[in-house]
């Protein structure tokens, strides 16, 4: 068989007829290289010596260890050929952390794929543990936190890894530790649903925000021993950190748009009522307002109409994704309680009572207008009723939207079958 052919009967693990082709759970073991020729010999060696425990300790019967040279220039590639017992690939040039991944998944036998780091920061006794947890907990991916006790993690990228596991948590609204762990082991039969996944090295950190937020994969997170590394990394902090941020912002834009949104929703609700307190309090004390507070309450009215915009986006943004994604709209959380918020009867009232206070607010200095063609009023009460305007209208606008949205779902799903009649009187012949 040629490589292409090789190559593309490897991506699919299922024959013609929908069943897998190899059902006992052997476990292939990937090993991304570049430039690792200080610690490639141990990892390997490592990883040969580990497969008896694997095996023995899990229900894994079998062990194959391929590495991929990722455009290496140093010897990796032929310190990895002295072991008969390895796969090795190579790319003459670099394609990339995930590239080399999925390339070794794709050409492995095993129904259960894995893989590590080159650089001996992991044990590889240790997929042992993940197998079982995998097979144990019904799962579809097991991952190796590098955050338990122990470990040998340096402090920055420490730091790097318990922001981004709060991010992705909060947004996935469940906890995680460690998002871009480089110890895993996944099922062959679930790659077609994390696909498509990038090729660099925010593979890990897109892989684990796509399970969590999507919610159709079941991961289980097990704490592992994490030792420092062989050789120089290849990690940039903060370039590769903005990546990894980038890749939890965007599966969460993707999969829950809704969550980002109302985050910044309530980041600009807390701006504007910061700002706006002071005035209100001083009014309802006094009530008036100093002149020198027109520039906080201009402020708070900025804030308040990006909260209601961002609130507006997420509940239409949150209806588009259900229908792209084939699942229900959210009905529970803060996602939920916003949707129930703008239904049409609610949001109809809503708005129509933003609008009457709105123009009770306003109404003096029109009424003044059209009597005298002139305007005494305070600006306070403009700005008051231009804010209960604009909320009236997002209001408005997001209901318009969410009812466009709901017949297009409507449509898309509508299987509308034809009744028949209850009773039939055949024609006499």
């Amino acid at each position: 068989m040629s490589a292409p052919a090789a190559f593309a009967a490897a991506a699919d693990p299922r024959d013609a007829g929908g069943t897998v082709r190899d059902p006992q759970p052997v476990l292939t073991i990937v090993i991304p290289a570049l430039d690792e020729e200080e610690a490639i010999a141990s990892t390997i060696e490592r990883c040969l010596a580990a497969r008896a425990t694997i095996v023995a300790e899990s229900p894994a019967t079998d062990v194959e260890v391929i590495v991929v040279s990722d455009g290496s220039t140093d010897r990796t590639e032929e310190i990895a050929r002295r072991y008969e017992d390895v796969t090795v690939l190579a790319f003459d040039a670099n394609r990339g952390y995930g590239a080399a991944i999925k390339t070794g998944f794709a050409l492995g036998r095993g129904s259960w794929v894995g893989f590590l780091d080159a650089d001996g920061t992991c044990d590889p006794a240790f997929f042992a543990k993940l197998c079982t947890a995998l097979e144990a907990e019904g799962a579809d991916v097991a991952l190796g936190s590098r955050m338990g006790p122990g470990s040998e993690m340096p402090l920055v990228r420490a730091i790097g890894n318990t922001v981004f596991a709060w991010i992705l948590g909060a947004l996935a609204r469940q906890r995680i530790q460690d998002t871009a762990s480089g110890m895993r082991v996944i099922r062959r039969a679930v790659l077609k649903d994390l696909d498509p996944l990038p090729n660099g090295l925010h593979y890990t950190p897109a892989m684990t925000a796509r399970i969590l937020l999507e919610g159709k994969l079941k991961l289980v997170e097990t704490p592992m021993p994490y030792a420092e590394r062989v050789g120089d990394s290849k990690l940039s902090v903060a370039r590769d950190g903005v990546r990894f941020l980038v890749s939890i912002v965007r599966a969460a834009a993707i999969y829950r748009p809704s969550r980002p949104l109302l985050l910044l929703a309530g980041l600009f609700a807390l701006g504007a009522f910061a700002l706006g307190s002071g005035p209100s309090l001083h009014w309802l004390r006094h009530g008036f307002l100093e002149e020198w507070m027109i520039y906080r309450i201009l402020a708070a009215l900025l804030l308040g109409t990006g909260t209601a915009l961002f609130a507006s986006a997420a509940v239409v943004a949150e209806q588009i994704a259900a229908i792209v994604h084939g699942r229900p709209v959210s009905r529970t959380g803060l996602t939920g309680f916003v949707a129930r918020i703008v239904n049409r009867r609610t949001a109809i009232a809503t708005a129509a009572a933003l609008v009457v206070a709105a123009v009770g607010v306003s109404a003096p200095g029109l009424v003044e207008y059209v009597t005298t063609a002139q305007v005494h009023m305070h600006w306070s009460r403009v700005v008051l009723s231009s804010l209960l305007t604009v909320l009236a209208l997002t209001l408005a606008t997001t209901l318009f939207l969410t009812e466009i949205v709901d017949l297009i779902r409507t449509q898309r799903t509508s299987t509308e079958s034809l009744l028949p009649p209850d009773r039939i009187r055949p024609a006499k012949s």
